[in-house]
């Protein structure tokens, strides 16, 4: 009885020892899954964070996005240098293009490049209420030149009206008259006879006239015409005769006789011969005198 009195506290201090070393590992085990189920959490907690972030960031990024193309559209219109907002420009659309899952520490950094980005936007706007101010002054100074130059530009307009009309006066005021016109017919024998004549009467027409005086007009060479029309209005003319053509209210005209002479402002007299080799049809006739395409005397006759 006594070797099995011995056996038993062993037996029980063994057990006893076992259920310690279990209670122990459930312990342990149960303290790993409590641990792993927080530490799951936390970076599930984590994870939604960072994707929230992001999508926040993404966010700024679109309307600094949308903000710098405004800005570089304002600045280029007035002129300002727009390279540093457009190399911000590609490294906000590179930025982007991105794929959308990216770490704590990438987002952190890409809001770090955002707030820079926020910071050249507000310098920009300084910059630009600069560049309005400047062009605003310039606009001004342009409007005020641009006056100046129109009032120049009336001015002399007006001149050039004023120059042309004194020169148009002056054109008129330096034509030539004839004065003291007479025609008359030479027969044969030279004698001359006054309007109406006979044909008879009639183997030359000779006009006769002078050059009024004209202080403004210049000295120089004129060819002066005279043209015999009759009543039909035909000119009378013989090319083999010394006739010929002139423009006359822009249209080529005939002309009966020419001279050319040096017109020296002295009441010079000049005189025409004119013999048309056949008879005068009865009827009245004009002796018009031109030069330089105007007229300067007319005096008529009759032949019966």
């Amino acid at each position: 009885m006594e070797p099995n009195t011995i056996n038993s506290p062993k037996k029980s201090n063994r057990s006893t020892i076992i259920i310690i070393v279990l209670l122990i590992i459930n312990i342990v085990q149960g303290v790993k899954i409590y641990l792993d189920s927080g530490e799951k959490a936390q970076l599930t907690t984590e994870k939604i964070n960072t994707e929230q972030d992001l999508a926040s960031t993404m966010q700024r990024l679109n309307d600094v996005k949308a903000e710098l193309d405004q800005k570089i559209a304002d600045i280029q219109k007035l002129g300002g240098n727009i390279a540093d907002l457009e190399k911000a420009k590609a490294e906000v659309e590179k930025e982007l293009r991105r794929s959308t899952q990216r770490s704590a520490k990438a987002v952190k950094e890409l809001k770090d490049r955002l707030d820079g980005y926020e910071q050249l936007l507000k310098l920009k706007d300084e910059e630009i209420e600069k560049l309005k101010s400047v062009n605003k002054e310039l606009f001004t100074e342009n409007k005020t030149l641009k006056n100046k130059q129109n009032k120049l530009s009336d001015s002399i307009n007006v001149l050039s009206k004023n120059k042309e009309e004194l020169a148009g006066k002056v054109a008129i005021a330096s034509q030539l008259k004839a004065e003291n016109i007479s025609v008359k017919a030479v027969n044969s024998k030279g004698k001359e006879r006054e309007s109406p004549f006979k044909n008879r009467q009639l183997q030359k027409i000779k006009v006769e006239f002078n050059l009024a005086e004209n202080k403004v007009a210049p000295i120089e060479g004129k060819k002066i015409l005279i043209r015999v029309i009759d009543e039909n209005g035909q000119v009378i003319f013989d090319v083999a005769k010394g006739s010929g053509t002139f423009l006359l209210n822009g249209k080529e005209e005939f002309y009966t006789a020419a001279q050319e002479i040096l017109f020296d402002n002295t009441k010079q007299r000049l005189i025409f011969f004119y013999e048309k080799g056949t008879e005068y049809a009865e009827g009245n006739y004009t002796v018009e005198i031109f030069t330089d395409s105007y007229k300067i005397g007319s005096v008529s006759f009759t032949v019966k």
